[in-house]
């Protein structure tokens, strides 16, 4: 096993062990900025790359707080901290080789799920003693990407003679419920950026294949409702209320009731209803949580028009109130396929097997942002899987990879940069 691989394995158990919700990767990116500083990179950290204007379903005040204490407690790199303290968590690395040249970006996430990891013996983290120590868990991958940035930026820093142009790495937060990218193109990450390749490990594909434009994703938006009534005694004064949770039991009715798209195929999902506070007692509050998707943009927004007007309908119903707070969102897109004709290349040079694209639909993403602003302004971009073995499927509580697949998957990246930035 060579160091470079040894590392990789290290860095990914250490994150998974102490795995961070989106916008609070403190401990996370406090680690990555060390490491990057120490290989000698220059990066900016937090709100230099994050415009907060375009944040969505970040934590609260309350919370942030209680989870930047937790990361000083738990090996949190203190010099960076101040950088991230308000959940502002995102990185762009840059190496400057000094000659004329592209500039190319790497895209990687790092945020993990509310997940609680699997306790028993046969579950490989128990086995070797990296489980995860919270209640919480990396059960899509997102330590590997982290660790596989990390190594790609080792990579890039030994070989930086045989390179050209600028090479950017991109550490994004909060990839799940797809909140974190656009405030990183909405800071401006991207808007140098001629290449782009976004990162994914797993997905289902074969341990040793690349798919090198992975299409598919839906366009969605993730909306958090809540609806605001009249509580009133269901006994004594049941005309007085104004009932929140009928209204709410309403739209989740209707929401389902949404007229399909001839446009391309359309989801609605509602996976959460709060509601009332007691028996007796009309309920003045009800909280939903849904989700929307297309498989255009186009098309969800029409499903998202649809959904808003549903909500606002069942709230005049019921004499209540409504308020929609838009949580997350991404864009559907079709990968360049001149660059991952590129990607595919390379890979197939590093040992593995290359398969140019797939339009299987593949849920959603919000690298999106990223690859069509990249696109939008003449630059190729493309999203690409490295398979693995996997032991349970992605959001699983079993979850976990083939940390074989790692290596290969830097060796690609690393490849492509010198390819890119030599031509």
């Amino acid at each position: 096993m060579t160091q470079l691989e040894t590392q990789l394995i290290e860095w990914r158990r250490d994150f998974h062990q102490y795995p961070e919700l989106g916008f609070l990767e403190m401990r996370t990116a406090t680690i990555v900025a060390d490491t990057l500083e120490k290989l000698g990179f220059e990066f900016e950290i937090g709100k230099a790359v994050m415009n907060p204007d375009y944040v969505m379903g970040k934590p609260d005040d309350e919370e942030t707080k209680k989870h930047l204490e937790w990361a000083k407690e738990n090996g949190a790199i203190e010099k960076y901290l101040g950088y991230v303290s308000e959940g502002y968590t995102g990185i762009v690395a840059t190496l400057d080789t000094g000659k004329p040249g592209p500039t190319i970006a790497y895209r990687v996430d790092m945020d993990a799920l509310p997940i609680f990891e699997a306790t028993g013996e046969d579950h490989f983290p128990v086995e070797k003693g990296f489980r995860s120590t919270t209640e919480n868990m990396h059960a899509c991958g997102h330590d590997v990407h982290t660790s596989i940035g990390l190594g790609l930026a080792t990579r890039l820093m030994e070989n930086k003679d045989q390179l050209a142009g600028k090479i950017k790495i991109l550490f994004q937060p909060a990839e799940e419920g797809t909140r974190g990218a656009r405030s990183m193109v909405e800071a401006g990450a991207v808007e140098d950026v001629n290449y782009l390749i976004a990162s994914h490990i797993g997905t289902g594909v074969p341990h040793d294949t690349i798919v090198a434009a992975n299409n598919g994703f839906l366009a969605t938006s993730k909306m958090d409702v809540t609806f605001k009534g009249v509580s009133s005694h269901a006994g004594g004064r049941p005309e007085e209320g104004k009932n929140a949770m009928l209204a709410a039991a309403n739209a989740v009715i209707n929401l389902n009731a949404i007229p399909r798209h001839s446009g391309g195929a359309t989801r609605i999902n509602v996976g959460e209803l709060h509601a009332g506070s007691g028996r007796n007692v009309i309920a003045d509050h009800a909280a939903l949580k849904i989700e929307t998707r297309g498989e255009t943009s186009e098309v969800n927004e029409y499903v998202k028009a649809q959904a808003e007007a549903v909500i606002e309908g069942a709230a005049k119903m019921y004499g209540a109130t409504y308020n929609i707070e838009l949580v997350g969102e991404a864009e559907n897109t079709n990968c360049s396929l001149e660059l991952a004709e590129v990607l595919k290349g390379v890979g197939e040079e590093a040992g593995l097997t290359g398969e140019l694209k797939s339009d299987a639909a593949a849920g959603s993403e919000d690298a999106t942002f990223m690859i069509n602003a990249v696109q939008k302004q003449g630059g190729q971009a493309t999203y690409c899987v490295f398979g693995t073995d996997l032991a349970a499927g992605h959001h699983n509580e079993k979850f976990d990879i083939n940390e074989a697949s790692m290596l290969p998957a830097v060796e690609t990246l690393f490849a492509s940069a010198k390819k890119l930035s030599n031509q």
